[in-house]
């Protein structure tokens, strides 16, 4: 680092600059280089102080020795510093317990719980026009016959909220699964497009013929974390929306000629009527072709003329008409929210 640092000064660089750009400050650069030469590093041989409030020795050994007591050998520190204390002892922190542990090698997992594993991050996706992610599920549609039920594949573009493809089958299957995909695909041209699929954990998802098909047809997958409910909300949001619609059968479908003919019906009033409420209520399919952004200002231009005519009624702004923009796929928590979680 010194000698890019001298090299940059040579061309005619200032130290400061020099020392920014490698990101070191300057009092650091002149402690290393003293007299024109590197000085050695002295912080693995430095004496440090010991912390005043170190434990003892004798203090230590009181510590692992009641935790080593068949009383509380089985106990973690979190249940063994209260314990002493109803006794009227205190021998130190929870984290002094840990700690000490710790470095004497005692402190490890037991039982026939599994030990605690750290979650990788889920990976987030930002879709920023049509056909960029997808997410999709399967959800069952009962049957009039106790036990019988029939299988909605449905794929759905997490930009627009807009149905690419669904079909009705009798059964689960990761086959049925892939050629679906391919025809969505066929149908919204988007071979040659930078694609993520989401879906969750299930066998048809993970499927040795869907993967192959994804990977053929070059789209990237992504699934939700193991036991999380919540990583695949859109296919979820989309699933109650029909199911909760007014003239959903809750009595079951007669038929899977039935089952499919609903499903159509919904979908083309879905994609084509339904003015979504994230979208700040334009319809998924004019939100597919790029038409939002000129219907907002529409209903904007509306609303100015409705509030120079009358402005006594209008305490503020006209409403929000703005397109809905980007949309995330397991978006970063804000800073507030990790310090709320925290506390």
């Amino acid at each position: 680092m010194i000698e890019l640092i001298e090299e940059a000064k040579a061309n005619g660089s200032r130290t400061e600059q020099a020392c920014l750009e490698i990101e070191l400050s300057l009092r650091t650069y002149r402690r290393w280089l003293k007299c024109g030469k590197v000085q050695a590093d002295e912080r693995p041989g430095a004496k440090r102080p010991v912390p005043s409030n170190k434990l003892s020795d004798e203090e230590q050994q009181a510590i692992l020795a009641a935790c080593n007591q068949p009383e509380y050998a089985s106990l973690p520190p979190s249940q063994i510093v209260p314990a002493l204390m109803d006794q009227g002892i205190y021998l130190g922190s929870e984290a002094s317990f840990y700690r000490l542990l710790k470095t004497h090698d005692q402190l490890h997992h037991r039982g026939r719980s599994q030990a605690p594993k750290k979650k990788a991050k889920p990976t987030s996706f930002a879709a920023t026009g049509p056909n960029t992610v997808w997410s999709w599920d399967i959800t069952y549609l009962a049957s009039r016959v106790r036990g019988q039920f029939y299988y909605l594949y449905l794929f759905e573009d997490i930009y627009s909220r807009k149905i690419v493809g669904y079909e009705v089958h009798e059964r689960e299957c990761g086959k049925l699964a892939s050629e679906l995909v391919q025809r969505c695909m066929l149908s919204e041209q988007c071979f040659n497009t930078k694609l993520v699929l989401h879906s969750d954990n299930g066998a048809p998802m993970k499927a040795l013929t869907m993967k192959a098909k994804l990977e053929e047809l070059g789209v990237q997958s992504s699934y939700s974390r193991p036991r999380v409910s919540n990583d695949n909300p859109f296919s979820e949001a989309l699933f109650r929306t029909l199911k909760y619609r007014a003239n959903w059968p809750s009595s079951g479908f007669n038929s899977l000629a039935e089952a499919r003919d609903w499903v159509q019906k919904f979908v083309t009033w879905y994609n084509n009527e339904h003015k979504h409420s994230k979208l700040n209520f334009v319809t998924p399919a004019e939100r597919h072709a790029c038409l939002d952004e000129k219907i907002l200002t529409k209903r904007r231009a509306v609303l100015e003329a409705a509030k120079a005519a009358k402005p006594h009624r209008w305490s503020g702004s006209v409403r929000n008409c703005e397109p809905a923009g980007t949309v995330m796929l397991n978006p970063d928590k804000p800073e507030n929210m990790l310090l709320e979680e925290a506390r």
